[in-house]
């Protein structure tokens, strides 16, 4: 009976499912510093079996409060199929960078 759960358990880790994940850089990161972490996030997402739709990078744009005494940052847009048991630690990766301000990971509509 607990080979079966785990067997359950199994195949509904091997689904994927559709996220988003917004992320603000640091505005001072340089054109080609910001690209390289960008691929880098997206680099972190396909390597634990995530499949990256797309990746909009919206600019640089006004913060509506100062997060870590910037008034400014970058915003980026990823769209992604991945596992759910893989998020943590994707999630984990981007709260110990320097680099991202701030990040917010939503599982796609439904």
């Amino acid at each position: 009976m607990a080979r079966k759960k785990q067997v359950q358990k199994a195949a509904e880790d091997r689904r994927l499912q559709d996220y988003e994940l917004i992320y603000i850089i640091n505005p001072d990161v340089a054109e080609d510093a910001l690209e390289a972490r960008v691929s880098g996030i997206s680099q972190s997402i396909t390597s634990r079996d995530g499949v990256i739709a797309s990746v909009d990078r919206w600019g640089k744009r006004k913060l509506a409060y100062p997060l870590k005494h910037y008034l400014e940052g970058t915003y980026v847009l990823t769209k992604f199929k991945i596992s759910p048991a893989r998020l943590k630690e994707i999630e984990s990766n981007l709260k110990i960078s320097e680099e991202v301000l701030r990040h917010l990971l939503v599982k796609a509509g439904t």
